[in-house]
């Protein structure tokens, strides 16, 4: 099923690309897709997100990175001004890519202004993060938090590299940490070095089941590990990675977790609260969203739950 304004986005993406053709920018097509893309979270129930993208994709016809920066953030911010969503930017380079210095110094000079946080993406194996470390260091002494794609196509190594020498403080997928686990029967029963480290301080693991399956990360006949890794105390999250791309929302993707893990309403609630503790956007906003929010918003859902299943 493809999202709502994924058409919107598409024809909204396709004349930046046709712009890109002619040899000219376009700031108001990169605007209106981050606008749209606020629209559609909040007619989903989100509100709350942390939107990663690659500012260095954008940059063409004289467009600059700062640019493509600024256009990002303010088609969010007139999202948020329409719909009440609590929308912040993440600029991501490539690992792959030799520009990722690049893309943190112009990222940095949008801290306090929408922009909450650099990341790593793109292949993993034979691209390690910590080859990146200056962008990484740059990102975190500018104030910007530091999230990075790892543990998704390659093993928990991967993972080690972003937390020991980059210095990250959330790891995008980090799914393959259960390599690094026994499981029995759907269960962890041991953890090795690498995933207690991971579970005891906290760190947070943005999951998304859709994306995993699509890339073969985990393959239909292999169980996804989040129920088990969620199980053993791990700070999990639900996410959706590419909404476009993997044609998935976050009430889709928090569907899948609830049929295939058995979650109740509670450990929607516990995970949900868990992923706004871990932002980097303003602590205040974000405590008040889980407190008037998510809270009520679960523990009413939890007595509807309740009431039909006493009515029935």
């Amino acid at each position: 099923m493809v999202p709502p304004g994924a058409v919107r986005l598409a024809r909204a993406l396709s004349r930046g690309c046709r712009s890109h053709l002619r040899g000219q920018a376009e700031p108001g097509a990169i605007r209106r897709v981050a606008y749209e893309a606020g629209i559609d979270l909040a007619a989903d129930g989100v509100v709350y997100a942390e939107v990663r993208f690659g500012p260095s994709l954008h940059i063409f016809g004289g467009l600059r990175r700062e640019d493509a920066i600024e256009a990002v953030l303010d088609g969010f911010a007139a999202a948020g001004r329409e719909t009440g969503i609590v929308l912040y930017g993440i600029a991501t380079a490539l690992r792959h890519q030799d520009d990722s210095e690049a893309v943190a110094n112009a990222a940095a000079g949008f801290v306090d202004r929408g922009l909450v946080a650099f990341d790593l993406a793109g292949p993993e194996a034979g691209f390690p993060a910590d080859d990146h470390e200056p962008a990484c260091r740059l990102a975190l002494e500018s104030g910007l938090g530091l999230t990075i794609h790892a543990g998704e196509s390659d093993d928990p190594t991967s993972i080690w590299r972003a937390l020991a020498h980059c210095g990250a403080q959330r790891i995008g997928h980090g799914v393959r940490i259960a390599d690094d686990a026994t499981i029995v029967d759907g269960e962890i029963i041991e953890l090795g070095s690498l995933a207690r480290r991971v579970r005891d301080h906290r760190v947070p693991l943005e999951v998304s089941i859709t994306s995993n399956l699509h890339t073969n990360a985990f393959p239909p006949d292999v169980v996804h590990p989040f129920g088990a890794l969620y199980r053993a105390g791990f700070n999990v999250s639900i996410n959706t990675d590419n909404r476009l791309m993997s044609a998935t929302t976050a009430s889709e993707e928090y569907r899948l977790a609830v049929e295939e893990f058995d979650l109740t309403p509670a450990d929607l609630a516990a995970i949900t609260a868990d992923a706004i503790e871990a932002g980097f956007g303003d602590y205040p906003s974000r405590r008040r969203l889980i407190e008037d929010v998510v809270v009520p918003g679960y523990a009413s859902a939890a007595s509807s739950q309740s009431a039909t299943s006493e009515s029935t």
